[in-house]
């Protein structure tokens, strides 16, 4: 896949743009002022629609200067390919004070990438038994 198609909703959406071309993530840009008050969780409008061709998805993720320089948490979202509808990116205020977002603020990342359909198949055990543990289990 070379090209993604983008459909401009309104006259304040943002074609999303690569900060470098080789970057994974196309940034998302606000296409309002919305002001998100502590603790509470919104949808920031970026007035576009893209068309993934089938074995596609899109997602929504944080940008890791926001992350480290505010208290905004962009949620991470899948957009299949049958979906051409405005992209709303979900994010949370995990501060004390209101988080303003502005018109034009790049405010997430969208990355394209493909996809596999396996059929869910039920096992009464695995070929293999892992012991390796998680959530943490190899130290800091």
């Amino acid at each position: 896949m070379n090209k993604l198609n983008i459909k401009l909703l309104s006259d304040n959406a943002t074609l999303p743009t690569r900060g470098y071309p080789t970057d994974s993530g196309l940034d998302l840009y606000a296409s309002e002022d919305i002001t998100i008050k502590a603790g509470d969780t919104s949808i920031i409008p970026t007035d576009i629609a893209i068309e993934l061709p089938l074995g596609y998805e899109a997602q929504v993720r944080p940008r890791s200067g926001m992350s480290v320089k505010t208290k905004l948490r962009v949620v991470l979202g899948t957009i299949d390919h049958t979906y051409h509808d405005h992209i709303g990116i979900i994010a949370d205020n995990i501060g004390t004070q209101p988080y303003e977002v502005k018109r034009g603020d790049r405010v997430a990342q969208l990355v394209i990438a493909p996809v596999v359909y396996p059929i869910a198949k039920e096992v009464k055990e695995f070929s293999y038994e892992s012991d390796r543990g998680g959530f943490g289990s190899t130290g800091r």
